[in-house]
């Protein structure tokens, strides 16, 4: 693969660049008045398509890594707001009438290749839920959303005369002294506190656009619009519900029991929440690398020894610059793998310190990328996008897939146990945030009309019903009844959570085949990636050798087998 990996353009031309709307209006005319005469015709219509869509995408998404990149330089807001003002809305309009466009065509010239019927599937339901009132609301969002990244990325503390982020000052949650990780948990939790009311507010405003979105396209609140909006055609709202139920009775059950074994260890009176992540043996916490540079090096080793292509993937992104993996400050919190859909090579962000969840955030995100890679060449950029229940199975599995080659990270067996064991233990507390989260996003949008202290009280309740019964937060219920705002997702991207269950479900189960037989588990995974989204999510979990299932029964056997690797780990 070449340092640029970059499609030749058919229909734009090769040195085109977005200067203001006016000189990009013309292509969109062009598609929308090009008349179509034969399948052949039309199938030359819908990548041209693409490509203007593919490029355009792609233009908004440098604006938003810069502006996540340095959430305080003035000109790049500007550059980001300037399209979300004065380019998007035209897209949103013309969006629509392609859409109905190709509807139209479909009638006449009937295409036949992979994915077709599905992106068919996914336009009529863009078609019915359009309206023309709310892209001016979407502008709104949109901006309500990049003053949330602006107030969390300029969050910082200072810790013993050190101004620190809020993702470095985290790191020392893990340190063997209980003094200072109190003193660090007072800090961080302060600081957002602190920030408490202008975040009610913005979510408030966030709540009234958005429920008024939904009201405009015929639908009941807003949970039932992004239902269709994400295009879940392969489970309802009550399949939420029993992931929640589910997650209750399996796995809660097993964080509970794991907990009291860490308060046994430690051998504290009381288990509170600055004692979650420090070592029951009084360790230091592992680092896995040293800064940056070091953990892509390592990750390139990590990703070879599953599979070389993987590693070359790593190194095309690391020669064209599409990483910026390190803390610092006036970054936007969080870590991402923004799918480049014209270039075809994603860039990925995230904020690293030292620690083992960094390295764990870097597979993750590195599997994202191999995902990218793999649809890369399909003919159509709505087969480039699988839905999040598909996209989040390749980060997750590659968390534990690579977890069998972390030795890449840690040269000291015990070292890498330690790790494995912590992140095993992760991905169990992991699953009741996820049902507390989605399970609170439900909530939230039936019941549009709340206030903000209804909000904090059933966040509480919700809260109490996932959480472990060991730690003890008496005299922090204040930080308690804000710590969903900490969740960028509810702000950012709602209803984007509870993907991240279904996936790790999925991802236990392509771990658990891998383990068992390593070439076909990977032949498996990298079968069901290179899918994209020609078939609906059932099949493509099928295609990985894995089932679409959230029922107790099943919940219950993967944590069985989560169960037995953590056994063998001690």
């Amino acid at each position: 693969m070449s340092d640029l990996a970059l499609k030749k353009r058919e229909f734009l031309p090769e040195n085109y660049r977005i200067d203001n709307w006016d000189s990009l209006k013309g292509y969109f005319e062009n598609i929308q008045n090009r008349e179509v005469s034969s399948p052949a015709e039309f199938l030359k219509w819908l990548k041209d398509k693409s490509e203007l869509e593919s490029y355009v995408s792609e233009d908004f998404a440098w604006r938003y890594i810069r502006m996540t990149c340095d959430t305080a330089d003035a000109s790049l807001q500007k550059a980001y707001q300037d399209f979300v003002e004065n380019i998007q809305p035209h897209l949103a309009a013309y969006g629509d009438v392609l859409n109905k466009k190709t509807l139209e065509y479909a009638e006449k010239w009937p295409v036949e290749e992979p994915g077709y019927a599905i992106m068919l599937r996914g336009i009529k339901e863009s078609v019915r839920i359009f309206r023309e009132e709310n892209i001016a609301l979407f502008t709104d969002i949109q901006l309500k959303q990049a003053e949330y990244q602006s107030l969390t990325g300029a969050m910082t503390v200072t810790l013993d005369g050190e101004e620190m982020t809020l993702p470095q000052a985290g790191t020392l949650l893990q340190s063997p002294d209980r003094a200072l990780r109190e003193k660090a948990w007072y800090a961080i939790s302060e600081r957002r506190l602190a920030d408490r009311e202008p975040l009610d507010r913005i979510f408030s405003e966030l709540l009234v656009l958005r429920n008024e979105v939904a009201k405009n396209a015929g639908f009941q609140n807003f949970r039932d619009y992004m239902f269709t909006a994400m295009g879940r055609f392969d489970y309802t709202p009550q399949d939420c519900f029993d992931f929640h139920g589910s997650i209750a009775a399996t796995v809660v059950p097993i964080v509970d029991q794991l907990e009291g074994e860490r308060k046994a260890r430690l051998g504290y009176d009381t288990y509170r929440p600055w004692d979650a992540k420090a070592d029951t043996e009084g360790k230091a916490p592992l680092k896995p690398f040293k800064d940056g540079a070091d953990l892509l090096d390592k990750t390139e080793v990590c990703f070879t020894a599953i599979d070389p292509q993987f590693a070359e993937y790593i190194r095309t992104m690391r020669r064209m610059g599409h990483f910026d993996v390190e803390s610092r400050k006036g970054k936007a919190p969080g870590g991402y793998n923004y799918p480049l859909e014209e270039t075809g090579v994603p860039f990925i962000f995230m904020n690293a310190t030292d620690t083992v969840r960094d390295m764990v955030t870097m597979v993750h995100e590195g599997g994202h990328a191999i995902h990218s890679f793999q649809v890369r060449d399909l003919g159509l950029n709505a087969y480039r996008n699988p839905p999040m229940e598909v996209a989040e199975l390749a980060s997750m599995s590659m968390e534990l897939i690579s977890m069998e080659h972390w030795d890449a990270y840690f040269s000291d067996p015990e070292e890498l146990k330690r790790a494995k064991r912590e992140h095993l233990r992760d991905i169990l507390g992991a699953l009741p945030w996820i049902a507390t989260i989605d399970k609170f996003q439900h909530w939230l949008y039936e019941n549009p009309a709340h206030t903000p202290e209804q909000r904090a009280e059933k966040w509480t309740a919700i809260f109490d019903e996932f959480a472990d019964t060991v730690t003890d937060w008496s005299g922090l219920e204040r930080f308690k009844r804000y710590s969903w705002q900490r969740q960028l997702h509810i702000y950012e991207v709602p209803f984007y959570y509870i993907e991240y269950g279904m996936a790790q479900l999925g991802a236990i189960s392509v771990w658990r085949n891998y383990k068992s037989d390593p070439a076909r588990g990977l032949q498996q995974y990298t079968a069901a990636l290179a899918l994209g989204y020609t078939q609906g999510i059932k099949e493509i979990y099928a295609a990985a050798g894995i089932r679409f299932d959230f029922s107790e029964g099943y919940i219950a056997e993967l944590m069985d087998f989560v169960k037995a690797e953590l056994g063998e780990l001690e």
